[in-house]
């Protein structure tokens, strides 16, 4: 007993005390016969544990061997009151050091010492209560940090016991209570839960649960929350529904609701509403819940939930169950596929497009009955407890993990042979000059002798003769329209009103077999003023029997089949197919499209500002848009559906409105309350419509639409454009597009559909705004059927809804998802700009890539500065430049992207100086629309072949992807000739995130991601892959450098970005991705994005081109000192940069958790969060002028 004599002296620090305390036990484990001083030693450390956290901390610290010693004392003692205190010691370090130190514990070993001392502790009989009190707390506290543990538990026999000890022990509320809470946790093992539900744990539960009461709630929730665990057994959900208790907690809920007023044991409610959440998960399930009349139940309680944020996991747990027990509907329609068909000149062997064509036609693919017949888990994918956990593992399993496969290693995929096609696009490479007329005039011409010097590798290609660019022209004017798949033949032309971009009309909806053919007029009243304005003005080419005042509704860059609107009591005129008045190539303006508003000041205007003060600038030549030419171009461009009208906005065009649009704040509430009219929707039916409206004798006020497929495919439903027609003024309509396919979209976090009104446009306000109020996207009741999700079954579909009042009576408004951006304008634009740029500066080239599928050009624009002269050295400097390849457009929903993409062209085109200093250092080869038939068709997503073109670009096919085959084609050919781009960028949109950013491609940082740190220190890298991006985030507002990512993923290997860096060999291969939404960062924070905006950054992306230039070569490239001055005036100050060592994993669009669709009431975002740590750089006045050498030091890697 001496040894102890020396542990009390109050000399000694605390630290040293409990050091010599687990020193003193460490020697008592070899001398297992001195149980009094064990005891007493393991008192002191209680003592200690218990009152001060130095001692918690310094036991369970790095390198500290405290843990082992009380485990190993554990494991080695018999005295009963030395296992009581170390296992109170184990509590106390557990109970006050979160989830770190409960993990330590179990690195250690303590999972299977405790579970054995369990078993031990069982043999007794009767077994000492607080000994098992004290082992339950621990293990429930345990459990959940060790992965294994339901495996060890099972192994050990623990199951039984504790099941056994709560059998015996009902009234023991304090033995009962943790061992409810360790049931809970064996329980997140489904075989554990099998083998209890076997032995009766069900039954167990419902003796535990009942009626409101003021005693134990403690008890029944944790009773609750065990039975919601067991019940996700679809064994144990089973035997729950066969006795009856389904009835039984619908009835203990509404008890436990009314008795409830003062919210005090929301828990239990909560709990009860778990239980029914996961028994409703079998088809059993949720036949029980609604013979008991379920759905009334859980509809009246939620109804009578006051609107406050505590009670909303009640109403959004209820409205869950709800809409998933309810029979499904099915989308009012005979077939998902698209109401257009376009014939494949080959068929896929393998893919969705070849299982589309071998579909049996007898099938419905409208509805999968076998989701009726299993019993599955409907959306299993929410009803995991780790949620977070499992959408970390999901993310990183798509990182690509093979070092082999993430080097960049060229691969000429084509012989020299072959890509000899492509020298006719490259003249830049081998011509002399001779014909042009050149700035300055000098004797000793350049004589191409096949010897050039320096790092000039041109292929020899022949002359162009002047035919072959005459035959270009033609074919891009040449948009004649064909239908499914008579390219030949010129049909009646429906006008591209959005068609392109959109999925539009036709996309929003979408006509029923039988009905293709059947147009869609309205006389319905237009204003006495409109129609005369109609009938002061027409097109040249419209015949004069067209009837002033009929209404097509279909557009033709926009694309789609007739919508079918099931009208849920609602609305104004909506049609969407007009008339096929004309044959051969006249068009159709849409309703009151002949009103002259002359908006081409406007438009120049709208030019010059757009870029501030990186404007562009057209001065000497007209507007870039022309109606007059924009028809012209119409009428030959090729359609599936053969639109034969043009819409307002895409005659007249736009101009960005003088005033910011605010991101949409969002009022508390309504979402819960638009979830709660679809459930009441489907409880009281008599209120539906439910049949295909076109025009409406007795208008109402709320119409479902439904958006056509992608042409050759079931799905893609997300872009819109739609023209509605013979409104009222003071009423509310609401719009409900019933088949979105997204988990989730930014109408949740303030983005507003765009509306685009004649009768504003009439009084000089021709511009599309954000409009809409009480905006929500979320789960419906319609079903996918698992032929249109890929094969999963169980899936349901999603609504956009918002609500519009009219500002004019009997007006025509057009609606769109993002701005709309036709191929008929693109090619209007490049004519415009072809027309009025100056030759002797400007080398600009309109050629064709290659023809579509349905017939339409593909245009490829090459734009650098003119040689100053052909002497011989300004033709090596024009023919030395840096390639930059630049694209657009792949995915025609995202409309953004042609948006940036003006901005790019009109900047490049302008005459400022440091666009001509930008055409000195690079030879841009721009492919601006990947897609053409995509967007002329109203695809979201895919090209006519029923694809997404940018999957498509390790293996394109020439046949069914000639766009993408010969894009890559271009730059295969750049790279065999030994002229690999500086920059490759592929502009696209994102739909679920805010700014705008790139990602981009890094062996480094993948690897890293990985968290395999010792093999990311073994890669070396060039990390100018980072520099672009950057600058970008320095000069571009709208630019955020934290959302960029520059991680490769291996359901990214056959886009662009990935291809073009790893096959081709571009470092700097990048996507940019702009928001459909706005920004909640830099100068545009809290603001919905327009055009002005994102042409602002297809500009700056220029600067920063520029910029890039000066970084990469400065030795052999310096810029005039006005002209550096005037390029850092282009950086905002107020522009922040984040840091950019966050790294952002996802997809084009990122993963959503289910629940947010039922829970998201106001602006923040859901998405995967960067880190919060992470602090803005604001440049200082002082840093924003600093020189190159300056600022690639500070701000470069």
């Amino acid at each position: 007993m001496s040894k102890l004599k020396v542990i009390p002296e109050k000399s000694l620090t605390n630290n040293s005390r409990i050091v010599g305390l687990l020193a003193q036990l460490e020697k008592i484990n070899a001398e297992p016969s001195e149980s009094d001083t064990a005891r007493y030693v393991t008192s002191k450390i209680l003592h200690l544990a218990q009152s001060q956290e130095k001692t918690r901390r310094e036991m369970t610290a790095k390198g500290s061997t405290g843990m082992e010693i009380l485990l190993s004392t554990l494991e080695n003692t018999k005295d009963l009151q030395t296992t009581l205190n170390i296992l109170s010691i184990l509590v106390e370090l557990v109970s006050a050091g979160g989830g770190r130190r409960v993990s330590f514990l179990v690195t250690k070993g303590g999972s299977q010492i405790l579970l054995q001392l369990l078993m031990n502790a069982s043999k007794e009989s009767p077994p000492h209560e607080d000994l098992m009190v004290q082992i339950h707390s621990i293990l429930a506290k345990i459990g959940p940090k060790d992965k294994k543990f339901g495996v060890k538990a099972r192994i050990n026999g623990a199951l039984n016991i504790t099941l056994n000890l709560v059998k015996q022990n009902l009234q023991n509320h304090r033995l009962v209570l943790p061992c409810l809470q360790l049931l809970r946790v064996y329980s997140a093992n489904s075989v554990n839960s099998v083998s209890l539900g076997k032995n009766g744990v069900v039954e167990l539960m419902f003796k535990i649960i009942g009626p409101f009461s003021k005693k134990n709630s403690s008890l029944i929730k944790v009773a609750l929350d065990t039975l919601a665990a067991l019940l996700k057994s679809k064994t144990n959900a089973r035997r729950a529904v066969d006795r009856g208790y389904v009835q039984v907690l619908l009835t203990i809920y509404v008890d436990w609701h009314r008795h409830d007023n003062r919210h005090r044991n929301m828990l239990i409610r909560k709990g009860i509403l778990q239980s029914l959440k996961s028994v409703t998960n079998i088809k059993l399930g949720r036949k029980a819940f609604i013979d008991a009349n379920g759905m009334k139940i859980l509809y009246n309680t939620s109804q009578e939930c006051l609107a406050v944020r505590t009670l909303d996991p009640l109403v959004n747990t209820s409205s869950l169950i709800m809409r998933k027990c309810f029979p499904k509907n099915r989308l009012p329609l005979p077939t998902i596929k698209s109401s257009f068909h376009f014939q494949l000149p080959v068929i896929p062997v393998t893919g969705p497009v070849a299982q589309l064509y071998s579909l049996p036609p007898e099938v419905d693919d409208v509805v999968d009955e076998s989701d009726d017949n299993d019993d599955i888990d409907v959306e299993a994918e929410n009803e995991t407890e780790n949620e977070d956990d499992l959408d970390q593992n999901f993310k990183n399993d798509d990182i690509e993990t093979d070092i082999n496969k993430l080097k960049p290693q060229q691969e000429p995929g084509r012989t020299i042979e072959d890509l000899k096609m492509y020298e006719h696009l490259f003249p830049e490479l081998v011509d002399d000059f001779q014909d042009y007329d050149l700035i300055s005039k000098e004797p000793k011409p350049f004589v191409f002798e096949g010897k050039v010097r320096g790092p000039i590798v041109v292929p020899t290609a022949g002359e162009e003769t002047s035919g072959n660019s005459g035959n270009l022209r033609k074919v891009v004017m040449k948009e004649n329209i064909s239908s499914k798949g008579d390219e030949g033949e010129k049909k009646s032309t429906f006008m591209d009103l959005a068609k392109e971009d959109i999925k539009d009309n036709d996309r929003t909806l979408q006509q029923q077999p039988g009905d293709q053919n059947r147009t869609i007029s309205s006389v319905h009243g237009l204003n006495n003023d409109i129609v005369k304005a109609l009938d002061r003005i027409t097109l040249q080419n419209i015949p004069s029997q067209t009837a002033p005042g009929f209404t097509a509704e279909m557009k033709k860059d926009c694309s789609l089949p007739l919508t079918v609107l099931t009208c849920a009591k609602a609305c104004p005129h909506m049609a969407t197919c007009g008339n096929v008045l004309f044959e051969g190539r006249t068009v159709q303006l849409g309703k009151l499209c002949c009103t002259g508003v002359e908006t081409e000041d406007d438009e120049d205007t709208e030019s010059n500002s757009s870029v501030e003060q990186a404007s562009v600038e057209v001065p000497d030549g007209p507007t870039l848009h022309d109606p007059d030419l924009y028809i012209e171009i119409v009428k030959n461009t090729k359609s599936v559906p053969e639109y034969s009208e043009v819409a307002y906005p895409d005659y007249f065009g736009h101009i960005p409105p003088p005033f910011k649009e605010p991101i949409l704040e969002r009022p508390y509430g309504v979402q819960r309350t638009k979830i709660a009219q679809d459930i009441e929707r489907l409880i009281h039916q008599s209120d539906i419509i439910d049949r295909v409206v076109y025009d409406l004798d007795n208008p109402k006020n709320e119409y479902d639409l439904i958006l056509n497929s992608d042409i050759n495919s079931n799905h893609y439903h997300q872009w819109f454009y739609f023209e509605v027609s013979g409104m009222r003024p003071g009423v509310a309509y609401r719009f409900n597009i019933i088949n979105c396919e997204k988990s989730n979209s930014q109408f949740n976090y303030g983005m507003q559909p765009l509306m685009y009104s004649v009768q504003e446009a009439l009084n000089a306000r021709p511009w599309w705004i954000r409009m809409g109020t009480d905006i929500c996207y979320y789960k419906n009741h319609f079903s996918r059927s698992s032929v249109a999700a890929g094969g999963q079954k169980g899936k349901s579909y999603y609504t956009i809804t918002f609500t519009v009042n009219f500002p004019h009576k009997d007006d025509v408004c057009y609606f769109a998802y993002h701005y709309p951006y036709t191929y008929s304008t693109l090619q209007m634009h490049l004519q415009k700009l072809e027309s009025a740029h100056n030759p002797q500066q400007i080398y600009f080239r309109k050629d064709v890539l290659c023809e579509t599928l349905s017939g339409n050009s593909c245009p490829l624009v090459t734009i650098t500065a003119m040689p100053e002269s052909n002497y011989y050295e300004h033709i090596c400097h024009f023919r030395n430049r840096p390639y930059v390849f630049l694209s657009a457009r792949v995915h025609p929903g995202e409309t953004n992207a042609s948006w940036v993409m003006k901005g790019t062209l009109e900047y490049l085109m302008s005459n400022n100086p440091t666009a001509q200093s930008l055409r000195e250092s690079y030879i841009f080869k721009i492919v601006p629309m990947l897609n053409p038939d995509g967007v002329i068709n109203g695809n979201h997503r895919c090209s006519l072949s029923g694809e997404d073109l940018n999957r498509q670009w390790q293996s394109p096919n020439p046949d069914l992807h000639p766009t993408i085959y010969h894009a890559k084609g271009l730059l295969q050919y750049l790279a065999a000739v030994k002229r690999l781009p500086l920059v490759y960028c592929d502009y696209h949109g994102h739909s679920r995130k805010k700014n705008v950013f790139m990602y981009g491609c890094s062996i480094k940082e993948t690897v890293w991601h990985t968290n395999d740190n010792a093999t990311s220190c073994d890669v070396v890298e060039d990390t100018g892959y980072r520099t672009l991006p950057k600058i970008l985030s320095h000069i571009a507002p709208a630019f955020c450098m934290s959302s960029c990512s520059f991680v490769v993923e291996k359901s990214k290997e056959s886009t662009a970005r990935v291809v073009v860096w790893r096959e081709i060999g571009v470092q700097r291969s990048y996507t940019m991705e702009s928001t459909l939404c706005g920004c909640d960062q830099g100068k545009y924070k809290g603001l919905q994005i327009g055009t002005q905006e994102l042409e602002e950054m297809g500009a700056k992306f220029c600067v920063g081109l520029l910029r890039l230039k000066r970084l990469t070569s400065p030795l052999e490239y310096n810029l005039p000192s006005s002209l550096l001055d005037f390029e850092n005036d282009l950086i905002e100050s107020s522009c922040k940069v984040t840091s950019p060592t966050t790294y952002v994993l996802d997809e084009d669009e990122p993963r959503f958790l289910e629940e947010v669709d039922y829970s998201a009431e106001s602006n923040d975002e859901l998405d995967i969060e960067l880190a919060e740590n992470v602090g803005d750089y604001e440049p200082s006045a002082q840093e924003e002028v600093l020189s190159d050498s300056e600022l690639s030091r500070t701000y470069l890697p």
